[in-house]
Parts: C-alpha cells; sequence; structure tokens
C-alpha cells in the first residue's frame, strides 16, 4: 500500500510539474521558448505601436492575392486551384509586408538612443560577426564592430567631433592586429557624412569584399586576444529587449 501511495504521489508531482512547466512557457517573455506563431504576434504587436498602417497593409497584401486567386477560379472553373494559389500567395505576401514593416518600425523606434547600432548590425546575414558596444566613454560615444567579408568594419554613435578621435584610436588598435585585413570606420547619424541607422545594416553589405569567409575565424581569434585586455564596460550594450530580437530572428526563420 505504501508503495502504491508513493507511486501515486510521484505521479502527481510529475504531472505538477508539466502543468507548471506548461505555463512558464506559455507566459515566457524569452524568444528562444516562444513557438513561431507567438514570435509572428509579438512582432506584430510591437511594431503595431509604432505602426498604425500595418493591419492595412498586411490585408491589403492579403486580399488582393487571394481575391484575384477566387475570382480567377470562378471565371476559369478551376474551382480548388487558383483560389489555393492566391491564398498562398497572399500569405507569403503578408508576411513579407511584416517583415519589412518589423525592421522599420524598429528603426523608428530606437533611432537616436544610444547603442542603438546594435538594431541594425543584429540584421546582418550571418556571415558577420558582431560585438556590439566594444568601446565607450563617460559622454556615451560608442564604437560597435562588426567582422564579415568587407573585413573589419568599426561603428560608432556619438558627438562626431569626440567619434573622430575614439574610432581613430580603435582603428590603429584594430589594424595593428588585422594584418592587412581592411578596418574601415562609419559614424551612424543624419548629418553630413554619416551613415543613418535605417541605412546602417544595406551600406555595410555594400562594402566591398575583402576576405574569405575562411579569414573571418582567423581575425575572429586576434580581436578576441584585442578585447580580452579591455576594461570590462559597466553600460548595458544596446537597447534591444531580448522580445524584439527573438522576435526579429523568429520573422528571418533563424
Amino acid at each position: 500500500m505504501a508503495k502504491d501511495a508513493g507511486a501515486a504521489s510521484a505521479r502527481q508531482q510529475a504531472k505538477a510539474a508539466r502543468q507548471a512547466e506548461r505555463e512558464r512557457k506559455r507566459t515566457t517573455t524569452n524568444p528562444a521558448e516562444m513557438g513561431r506563431i507567438r514570435q509572428i504576434r509579438e512582432a506584430y504587436r510591437i511594431t503595431h505601436e509604432h505602426d498604425k498602417q500595418l493591419p492595412f497593409l498586411l490585408a491589403a497584401a492579403f486580399g488582393v492575392p487571394a481575391t484575384l486567386g477566387t475570382v480567377g477560379g470562378i471565371l476559369l472553373e478551376q474551382w480548388f486551384t487558383l483560389p489555393v494559389l492566391g491564398l498562398m500567395v497572399g500569405l507569403m505576401l503578408a508576411m513579407i509586408v511584416l517583415v519589412q514593416r518589423v525592421k522599420r518600425g524598429t528603426y523608428i523606434r530606437y533611432e537616436g538612443q544610444p547603442g542603438s547600432a546594435e538594431v541594425a548590425l543584429s540584421q546582418l546575414p550571418k556571415k558577420w560577426v558582431s560585438t556590439p558596444v566594444i568601446t565607450a566613454t563617460k559622454h556615451a560615444d560608442t564604437v560597435h564592430r562588426t567582422l564579415g567579408p568587407a573585413g573589419i568594419v568599426l561603428i560608432g554613435e556619438g558627438e562626431p567631433g569626440r567619434l573622430r578621435q575614439l574610432l581613430a584610436s580603435e582603428q590603429k588598435k584594430h589594424e595593428n592586429v588585422a594584418y592587412n585585413i581592411p578596418v574601415t570606420t562609419i559614424v551612424m547619424g543624419n548629418g553630413q557624412g554619416q551613415v543613418p541607422l535605417r541605412e546602417l545594416n544595406r551600406h555595410i553589405r555594400k562594402l566591398p569584399k575583402a576576405i574569405e569567409s575562411h579569414q573571418v575565424t582567423e581575425v575572429r581569434n586576434r580581436l578576441r586576444a584585442l578585447d580580452a585586455v579591455r576594461p570590462r564596460l559597466p553600460m548595458p550594450k544596446g537597447p534591444v529587449p531580448t522580445s524584439m530580437k527573438g522576435a526579429r530572428q523568429g520573422m528571418r526563420g533563424r
């Protein structure tokens, strides 16, 4: 009897643990534990806060192909093929529109905030390896770094006058360990000769190719050695909340 009671108690405890785990996942804010549907809902919710046209654009992107497919199916007596094709095309277009508006909404939301370059860096292709806030000053001037086909790219945020000296110093440090790998500097901003946040991702991807993919790992190891001697930064690395990162990654299928 005692053995049966113990087994029943263990089953109840296991059942309670499973229920608690399901409830935790249902309410989690960690995108890694969210399902794809919830990631899409989260992306829509956050973007709609800053983009009131989003539902109308999504309705048009989905509704036009779906309607054309239905009407075409009726006229051509393709009762199944064309309506289904219209629905599939509409769904695909709606997803494309949502991805683009998520990116646009993210830029609008974080433009002008310290560390906002991380928004653009987080959306670079996987062949780019980014390190937000490798150095910063007490005035919140920051330098970010990304490594990829164009070599090493340093992105500065803050007051342009102070950034020139900060970027020049970082460029020299990186050139000492880069061994003929190009080190490009960019000042992010809306002034002359600067790159706005919304264009930073595209600007970096358009830089001329300078190294092969196998060289990235070698350079990355040298950069780790450089970073190891830096003092620890007390400031947070960028403004991007975890929920938005996960939502964007979900939309990119990562």
